[in-house]
């Protein structure tokens, strides 16, 4: 393979895929619940429920792949198992079916988290000069920013 030349050195690229590789964890993690709660929801509010999470696990499918791919992009492994991304992932995994107030809630938090771990990522990116990295973590963010609001009002009163 040729050596990476892409005017971001090796020990940059190491410290953002680092980064990434949390947002990947988090993010692949929180796919997981999304649709394990999609499969599980149930009431009055299952046809809302089970629809939006459907949106929000199928946004977060495509975006692991995104990750993940700039993380090879960096010339780094992108971590692939439940055992890396269980010991990657600041988020917890959910024991049982909750109450479907109860998952919006648990979801809204894993958002929220996603973004504190993206605002980690993107001082990593920031810090190497990295635009690439930056725009795709930024990208998430919002992203993340927005669906926790969505969340939010889906309980508000």
């Amino acid at each position: 393979m040729h050596k990476i030349d892409i005017g971001i050195s090796e020990s940059d690229r190491n410290s953002v895929a680092d980064g990434l590789k949390a947002l990947l964890a988090d993010s692949y993690t929180l796919y997981l619940q999304t649709h394990n709660f999609h499969w599980n929801v149930s009431g009055p509010q299952f046809r809302t429920l089970h629809l939006m999470f459907e949106e929000h696990y199928t946004e977060l499918a495509e975006a692991v792949d995104d990750i993940a791919e700039r993380i090879r992009t960096l010339g780094v492994v992108a971590p692939g198992t439940y055992k890396a991304f269980s010991e990657l992932s600041s988020i917890e995994e959910v024991e049982g079916v909750p109450e479907p107030e109860e998952m919006v809630g648990l979801l809204c938090h894993g958002h929220e988290q996603v973004v504190k771990t993206c605002r980690s990522a993107l001082k990593m990116a920031q810090d190497a000069d990295d635009e690439s990295s930056i725009a795709l973590i930024s990208d998430r963010m919002r992203i993340h920013e927005k669906t926790a609001w969505m969340l939010r009002a889906q309980t508000a009163n």
